[in-house]
């Protein structure tokens, strides 16, 4: 029978000799016990399938070619809510998180009805996010408009999972919602210059949610600009996480 402490200690150390953080070992047993993280040191949990032990240490492997840990488990933290996401789809950041707080902010004062259009929404952590903590203050009514099929899958099961009520328009933010005018434009566009060096695990993400164009890869996210501009209502907000250029 496999202890979790000595399937604990095998993860740490393998991932250490490749600077990866401890606690991506302890997600990933969670993981395959259905348990959270800290149950792993509230509580002893004894591992009676030895599938589980062998899934654990293949994971562990999948984890050092740089594999993403949330790829792995096939959940990524967003906020408060927690988000299914795989390949073909942008893992959702805690940086993103900044912009979605300004948002709130920015939209406590907006008379409602609001509407807000989320451009290239991925596994739509943005877009749920501002429904589901806003859906008892103000009346808002989000569209997340996404072009990438993988994308659009995770997009929908997200949305599904977390019962919220938002409109999804498989489009190009450049066509999407013609001759539609909105009060919000949120965005998180590919703003990475084409060819720039990135870190082993975001080769495992879509080059297409990454990288902006060639030079200062500033083509993609001018593209978004340009679509607020047309949504936009006199006065509206945009809010567009982006690269230092």
């Amino acid at each position: 029978m496999a202890q979790t402490k000595d399937l604990l200690n095998f993860g740490k150390d393998a991932l250490a000799t490749k600077d990866i953080s401890p606690v991506d070992a302890e997600l990933i047993l969670a993981h395959f016990l259905g348990v959270s993280r800290m149950d792993l040191h509230s509580r002893e949990i004894e591992i009676e399938d030895e599938t589980i032990a062998e899934q654990y240490k293949h994971a562990i492997a999948d984890r050092l070619t740089g594999k993403p840990t949330q790829y792995i488990t096939g959940s990524a933290p967003f906020r408060y809510l927690d988000y299914e996401v795989g390949p073909g789809v942008l893992i959702p950041r805690p940086e993103t998180e900044v912009m979605v707080d300004e948002v709130l902010h920015q939209i406590s004062s907006m008379p409602d009805p609001i509407s807000i259009v989320d451009l290239g929404a991925g596994a739509g952590g943005i877009s749920i996010a501002l429904a589901t903590e806003t859906h008892s203050k103000k009346e808002v009514h989000v569209i997340a408009v996404e072009k990438s099929k993988d994308a659009l899958a995770w997009l929908r099961k997200n949305i599904q999972k977390h019962e919220v009520n938002i409109r999804v328009i498989e489009d190009s933010a450049a066509n999407a919602l013609q001759g539609i005018k909105c009060d919000v434009v949120v965005a998180n566009p590919p703003y990475l210059p084409d060819g720039q060096p990135i870190p082993q695990e975001l080769n495992f993400e879509p080059d297409m949610a990454l990288f902006g164009g060639p030079g200062n890869g500033m083509r993609d996210p001018i593209e978004f600009i340009q679509a607020a501009a047309r949504l936009l209502k006199s006065g509206g907000l945009l809010a567009m996480e982006h690269n230092e250029v």
